[in-house]
């Protein structure tokens, strides 16, 4: 019994000295470049829609940082780009609770808030009532898409160019997406400098749109989504995942028969509730937590 108290009393220290070991770095030096000047003031408070914490209005993208617990770094760093449709970003769910699981297994998170859509009183119902005319929310979304894809590009490029200052290699860092969060890690994939090429990149129940033509040097990549996906998702992933296979390039694919739309770390108690250890499982294996 003192032996289960103690390794509580570790687990509950090593939670709060990842909780504590934050900071929050500006991407760009100055105004997001390509972006028209700004009025109004990022937003972040509960979504009852969608249940959870969220942030809106995002002009000034920044990096929050997750370290592991001294002594434990392996090396290895990921961006994490939580999702919301481009309108708001799931920063709990998709974001913060992603990082603390990963940074407790040594690696150095970045939870990145990227560039989104104006929103008023409630993004996350804006999202709802645009997305249900597709073309209205096509044309609406298509100069934010490029600025965000554009956010996600340079977190892996600064993460990599900062390497030292937090005692990570330079090519061992990658990138996950969510959503739209996952749209940008797909597209940070397919079209990265070599500066900011990423090592693995995991889009999670990615909303990939564009023409699929895989780098001659593509990193390994890691996908989950389920079938019952609400927004009819799945098969993207399916796409993704035949064209790296096709590119005999490493491809793992989690689909699972139930989890919806935007499962992240939500505990549902069906297997999607495990889908981040299978995520461990694949870094284990690919050789990027030890």
């Amino acid at each position: 019994m003192k032996t289960f108290a103690f390794r509580i009393l570790c687990l509950l220290l090593a939670l709060s000295a990842i909780a504590a070991a934050q900071e929050v770095l500006p991407l760009y030096p100055g105004p997001a470049p390509g972006s028209p000047k700004a009025v109004y003031p990022e937003k972040a408070y509960f979504s009852k829609a969608w249940n959870t914490d969220v942030v809106t209005n995002v002009t000034q993208p920044t990096l929050t940082v997750y370290k592991p617990v001294p002594g434990t770094a392996n090396g290895t760093a990921i961006v994490i780009c939580p999702g919301g449709g481009f309108m708001a970003l799931s920063i709990t769910s998709e974001g913060s609770d992603v990082a603390q699981y990963l940074a407790a297994r040594g690696m150095t998170a970045f939870v990145l808030k990227y560039r989104l859509a104006h929103t008023g009183e409630d993004g996350t119902l804006e999202f709802t009532t645009l997305y249900a005319d597709k073309a209205k929310f096509a044309e609406t979304m298509k100069t934010v898409i490029p600025l965000s894809i554009a956010d996600g590009q340079a977190a892996v490029t600064y993460v990599r160019q900062h390497a030292s200052e937090y005692g990570i290699a330079p090519d061992r860092v990658g990138i996950i997406g969510f959503s739209a969060g996952g749209a940008v890690t797909a597209s940070v994939a397919l079209h990265y400098t070599p500066e900011g090429r990423p090592a693995f990149v995991a889009p999670i129940y990615a909303a990939v749109t564009e023409e699929i033509k895989v780098p001659a040097d593509a990193p390994p990549i890691f996908i989950a989504a389920a079938t019952d996906d609400s927004l009819g998702l799945a098969p993207q992933s399916i796409t993704l995942y035949q064209a790296w296979a096709a590119a005999k390039k490493p491809a793992e694919l989690h689909m699972y028969v139930k989890g919806g739309h935007g499962f992240g770390m939500h505990t549902q108690h069906i297997p999607t509730d495990h889908w981040i250890d299978r995520f461990a499982d694949w870094l284990q294996q690919q050789g990027f937590l030890k």
